[in-house]
């Protein structure tokens, strides 16, 4: 076996970071995720999950974890409701009889798990010395055939072979190359309620435990239900790439955001303001931004990377976690097969066909997140989420 007597190193605990670590666990090889968060109690933010059957669910079959993950996620967190700027539901499928391809095993189905409970799946699959708290990433530089890592907490490891899951902002992607990611033209502003249904019952009868898309004068807002009662939102719109910055706003007062939104979603009903009234403040703006979609780079054969360090795209697709999830199955592949005579090659191997399946995806995300945010984003969209019932 490649990896036989070799230490790996993986920089990150997220959904793929500590997807791989299982899997390498399962080959008996010697791995460490080396996580910046102190614990593992550690609050986990974002939107719940989707799990595609042929990526994120396919590796989480290959971990032996479909019981526990079928134990965690959330029925009918998956069901659509569209609306327009008024709050008008113009399609949902909440009421839509149950269709056989929504259960595990069919190609459309995609179950959502809270992303605690998922780390939570996968925490529990490791063996406690396999991940080190407390270790955010400053450095590595090489030492023999591999690399000597240096952490913000004064520790030291070395790694035959290291491997970047750390994310958007990733440290280890520099090492591999010098592409960054582009701006999509498109901006984020994240909000989270707690207690939803006693803050904003009536968003919470629109959003029904499942997904909600408003579309309106180009601009969106997204929203999901969360475990412990909990909303997470997005409103979504075009702007100038520096918009956080330039627009004055202070992100931690509710007052100034409801008076932004007011202002710049012209013709929006005052139900959304609720929304804006109620968010545990402060709020998160996230331009989006996407890898280019020819990026290549020479392999190394000690470092590599999956997931958002290797190829950041929109979240319109819903294929984030998905990929960087089979990345972890697919590298864990590769570096276990009989087919390369050495890491090199299995890293080569990896990289080349990771790219092309990952720009595929980025593409169609980037497609999506131009349609979503189009004049005719609310009768697109509508017609879409229908035509695939």
């Amino acid at each position: 076996m490649l990896l036989k007597n070799k230490q790996v190193a993986i920089i990150g605990g997220g959904p793929g970071g500590l997807t791989l670590a299982r899997l390498l666990q399962q080959m008996d090889i010697d791995v460490k995720v080396y996580e910046r968060d102190a614990n593992r109690n550690a609050r986990v933010q974002g939107a719940p999950l989707d799990l595609h059957e042929h990526s994120g669910l396919a590796a989480i079959r290959k971990a032996g974890l479909l019981d526990a993950f079928k134990n965690n996620y959330m029925p009918e967190a998956d069901k659509t409701t569209i609306t327009d700027e008024n709050g008008e539901v113009v399609f949902s499928d909440h009421d839509l009889e149950r269709m056989k391809e929504e259960d595990f095993g069919h190609e459309h189905f995609r179950p959502e798990i809270d992303r605690g409970a998922l780390r939570k799946i996968l925490l529990d699959s490791l063996h406690p010395e396999n991940i080190i708290w407390d270790s955010q990433f400053l450095f590595m530089e090489k030492q023999k055939d591999g690399w000597r890592l240096h952490f913000k907490n004064g520790s030291e490891a070395y790694a035959d072979l290291v491997i970047g899951a750390d994310g958007a902002n990733s440290k280890i992607r520099p090492y591999i190359t010098g592409i960054n990611a582009f701006y999509s033209g498109i901006t984020m502003l994240e909000g989270n309620i707690d207690d939803a249904e006693q803050q904003v019952p009536e968003i919470t009868r629109l959003l029904r435990g499942g997904k909600l898309m408003a579309f309106g004068n180009e601009k969106n807002i997204l929203m999901g239900q969360k475990a412990g009662g909990e909303i997470g939102f997005y409103a979504s719109f075009k702007t100038e790439e520096n918009w956080a910055k330039r627009s004055g706003l202070d992100f931690s007062s509710r007052l100034q955001v409801l008076e932004w939104f007011k202002k710049e979603y012209t013709g929006w009903s005052d139900i959304w303001y609720r929304l804006f009234e109620n968010t545990s403040a402060p709020f998160i703006p996230r331009p989006i931004n996407c890898m280019p979609l020819d990026q290549t780079w020479n392999s190394l054969p000690d470092a590599t990377m999956i997931g958002d360090a290797a190829h950041l795209m929109p979240p319109f697709a819903g294929e984030g976690v998905n990929m960087a999830m089979l990345d972890a199955l697919e590298l864990s592949e590769s570096l276990t097969s009989s087919q390369h005579i050495s890491i090199y090659e299995a890293i080569i191997s990896y990289e080349t066909a990771m790219r092309k399946r990952a720009s595929e995806m980025a593409m169609e995300s980037l497609k999506n997140g131009e349609m979503m945010h189009h004049a005719n984003a609310l009768s697109t969209m509508s017609g879409f989420f229908g035509a695939t019932r």
